[in-house]
């Protein structure tokens, strides 16, 4: 399969990364068969992780995102960005919020640029209901124009870790699960 070189996907995270307040632009950045293309790179990876990933410290541990990708953002500015710093995220990063799809995309491209820095667990959100019920289909809809994209992401979502362990001491599972 062909995928994103590392400059590639240098860029999408950078242009992520530079997104001012107004509104959504996954669109812009990643039209749907660009989207497509990196969850299937991120399926290749999450394939040859363990059902319950191993976590070295040390590592930043992230709970629910929610689709609040402007406090994410914030979040990599004070904690720092990857590749200099590991983060753990336990998972929800999809529903509630105005900005999903810039969420899961930034956090995907991340774990595809940098497999080892950035560890994805699965939350109670990423699962085809319950995206159904709280917004990331509908903002898939509207900002795409079909459901191709909820369809490779909640693919995709099928693929992470139940949970991490932190240093073979520290159990890490969502809590809603």
């Amino acid at each position: 399969m062909a995928g994103y070189s590392p400059s590639d996907l240098d860029k999408i995270i950078l242009d992520m990364f530079t997104l001012k307040r107004g509104g959504s632009a996954a669109a812009e950045i990643l039209p749907e068969a660009e989207v497509c293309k990196l969850c299937d790179m991120a399926k290749e990876i999450l394939q040859r992780e363990d059902n319950v990933k191993a976590v070295k410290t040390p590592v930043i541990v992230v709970g629910d995102v929610h689709g609040q990708f402007f406090d994410l953002l914030e979040l990599f500015e004070i904690g720092g960005k990857p590749p200099f710093h590991n983060y753990l995220f336990l998972g929800d990063y999809v529903d509630r919020g105005y900005y999903s799809l810039d969420c899961v995309l930034l956090l995907v491209a991340l774990k595809v640029r940098y497999p080892d820095r950035i560890a994805l667990t699965r939350g109670n959100h990423e699962c085809r209901q319950i995206t159904q019920v709280y917004g990331f289909y509908d903002e898939c809809l509207r900002v795409h124009g079909t459901t191709n994209v909820w369809k490779h992401f909640t693919d995709l979502f099928d693929y992470l870790p139940l949970a991490a362990i932190v240093d073979d001491a520290i159990f890490c599972p969502h809590g809603g699960l």
